[in-house]
């Protein structure tokens, strides 16, 4: 795709969104040279699903831009993104946000996250339910972390072309969301995030209340799966 059908995509994906609902470029597997144009073009919030190849790509571009790991994140990977990473998305389990927690000490700064809830149907996803979120939010562990913010929720809905069971799943994470917004974070204005919609289904999580929506391929086309 040329450096044209790129700003018409970020153009035209932008202009579909609430001002509430901020856009993710979906940039992993894509050369530099793609993310510079939709760099040139205004966008400045990327993710990544690979520790390794965002920091790659982070050491050759502009430093202004905001990276998130969107991917499932091995704790032995923490370490390539700690002293950059604005905000990791796919926390599921307490051993990761220890990991994180140790790591953003060592740079002396505070990571945020978002907690990742399993919401689909496929058991191949990554993700904690609500009474996994709960024991790790009130452990003692978590509660003595001073390196890391916990911004809100992430999910992925199933990969399906029912939207009906999508939009279900959407509502389901939005609901989570809230409540855990009521019983942990009632005083907190940091967690607000609701990370959920890719390219094929980001309209909907939108019209169910994503405050972040992680899209590529309607932005850089389709994914190159070569080293992924």
């Amino acid at each position: 795709m040329n450096e044209t059908e790129i700003t018409a995509n970020l153009r035209k994906i932008k202009s579909s969104l609430p001002e509430r609902t901020r856009l993710i470029a979906v940039s992993k597997t894509k050369p530099v040279e793609m993310l510079q144009e939709a760099y040139d073009a205004g966008q400045r919030l990327f993710g990544e699903n690979k520790a390794q190849e965002m920091r790659d790509k982070y050491e050759v571009l502009p430093k202004d831009i905001e990276w998130h790991l969107i991917g499932h994140l091995q704790t032995n990977k923490v370490k390539y993104i700690a002293s950059f990473v604005r905000m990791i998305h796919s926390i599921d389990s307490l051993t990761l946000l220890q990991t994180v927690e140790k790591e953003g000490k060592k740079h002396d700064r505070t990571i945020d996250c978002l907690l990742q809830f399993h919401i689909a149907t496929e058991e191949t996803k990554f993700g904690l339910n609500l009474d996994e979120a709960r024991a790790l939010l009130e452990s003692e562990e978590y509660k003595s972390m001073n390196h890391v913010r916990l911004c809100g929720v992430m999910g992925m809905a199933t990969n399906t072309s029912d939207m009906g069971l999508v939009r279900s799943e959407f509502a389901t994470l939005r609901g989570i969301f809230e409540t855990i917004k009521k019983d942990y974070f009632a005083d907190s204005d940091a967690f607000c995030e609701l990370s959920m919609g890719m390219s094929h289904d980001y309209p909907i999580a939108v019209e169910e209340g994503a405050t972040l929506v992680r899209v590529g391929s309607s932005i850089f086309g389709a994914r190159n799966y070569v080293n992924a």
